[in-house]
């Protein structure tokens, strides 16, 4: 059974995604928070009292307004440290605090008890933006949105719901979302082309979409590579169209993480995908003294993780600039409950370098790789997963 498909359309008629707001840029300008003491030290314009720069243009002063105001964080039991979406979200936060000169407050959380005591404190201490990293604290920073209706609220991983689990819009609540899919889709097929024993793996940290979304496009590569090929590479640990697999059931015991991946190991699998956060360190941990190499997710595992030199790729989540463009969005004014949608053509998601193994990948696969992703931004190949945002 084929699990992708491809779409002989435009992209703008096939993503549902086009109508999301785009990517962020890496580097946010903050040219008019200039106060005219800056400007005034060789700089382009000085504002007067009236807000009128010496050449004419209109330079309202918001710096006072961009001090005042607040951006805070709270974070699932991975804490902000945790080399995945955690500490990616966390770092597009400080990257606000520096680039719009706000101020900004964190809360990490130690379990699930404590997202609505942290997600309340934030509140209390008057913060403008609210944002919750990841997908457990959904409910919770629901629940905040709803009691708290001139606070806005952000959430990395998940849009809204009600009891029945249909989703829902706040007016006060921004979705920060990334279709992992695609750019899983392109880590499938590349592990499907370097597997040398035809097993590759993956698990997850615990069974919600924002981790099967990953399983499903990895699934999806390995079938387009074998299809393309004529070869038999094996999945350990996800079956796509049953939507199931193995789960840690944790994200921060890298304990589990050993163990699925001695599992796997053991079944022969030599390319192996966390997506478990910390957790995959413990599969780290393992695979050293092995031919066994590792796919990571959300970051760059090669530069976040003491194991690079088993880091095949990673699939990327550009979390830290879809935060900080949301704070910059609603410091500005213009806070939009539309949630954001990262993906392959708006730079969101992407698939990594392959940094110690550039020489290793052979240049007919990179430029498949290549091929699948211009299908993939000109809609002509859609990634499909029932887990999709």
């Amino acid at each position: 059974m084929r699990v992708f498909k491809i779409a002989a359309v435009s992209a703008a008629a096939v993503l549902v995604l086009a109508a999301c707001s785009d990517a962020p840029d890496e580097d946010t300008e903050t040219t008019d928070t200039e106060t005219s003491a800056d400007a005034g030290d060789g700089g382009d314009a000085t504002a007067d009292d009236t807000g009128q720069t010496d050449d004419g243009s209109d330079q309202t002063a918001v710096a006072g307004d961009m001090a005042d105001f607040k951006a805070c964080m709270i974070s699932d039991a991975g804490g902000f440290d945790d080399q995945s979406f955690n500490q990616a979200a966390h770092a597009g936060l400080t990257a606000a605090e520096s680039s719009l000169g706000i101020q900004i407050a964190d809360a990490e959380s130690n379990s699930d008890a404590e997202f609505g005591p942290n997600i309340d404190a934030m509140v209390q201490q008057d913060c403008n933006f609210v944002i919750g990293a990841g997908f457990l604290l959904e409910q919770a920073i629901e629940d905040a949105a709803n009691a708290n209706p001139d606070t806005n609220f952000g959430l990395v991983d998940s849009g809204f719901s009600d009891a029945d689990f249909n989703p829902i819009e706040l007016d006060n609540g921004k979705p920060i979302l990334f279709n992992t899919s695609e750019a899983a889709f392109l880590a499938g097929y590349l592990a499907a082309g370097m597997t040398e024993t035809d097993k590759v793996a993956t698990f997850g940290g615990l069974p919600i979409p924002s981790v099967q979304i990953f399983m499903d496009g990895f699934s999806d590569g390995i079938d387009a590579y074998n299809e393309d090929n004529g070869t038999t590479v094996e999945l350990l640990g996800w079956d796509k169209e049953a939507q199931n697999g193995a789960f840690a059931n944790t994200f921060d015991d890298q304990s589990q993480g050993a163990s699925l991946g001695e599992q796997f190991i053991s079944q022969g699998a030599d390319i192996i995908m966390p997506v478990a956060g910390p957790v995959g360190l413990g599969t780290a941990s393992v695979a050293e003294g092995t031919d066994t190499k590792l796919i990571w997710v959300d970051l760059d595992g090669y530069e976040t993780t003491e194991y690079g030199d088993l880091i095949l790729t990673s699939v990327l989540k550009e979390i830290g600039s879809a935060v900080e463009g949301s704070i910059a969005e609603t410091a500005d004014g213009t806070f939009s409950n539309e949630p954001y949608v990262g993906t392959l053509e708006n730079g969101g998601v992407a698939l990594a370098p392959f940094h110690d193994f550039e020489d290793e990948v052979p240049q007919e696969l990179k430029d498949k790789l290549t091929e699948y992703q211009d299908q993939i931004i000109a809609g002509e190949l859609v990634i499909e997963s029932p887990n999709a945002p």
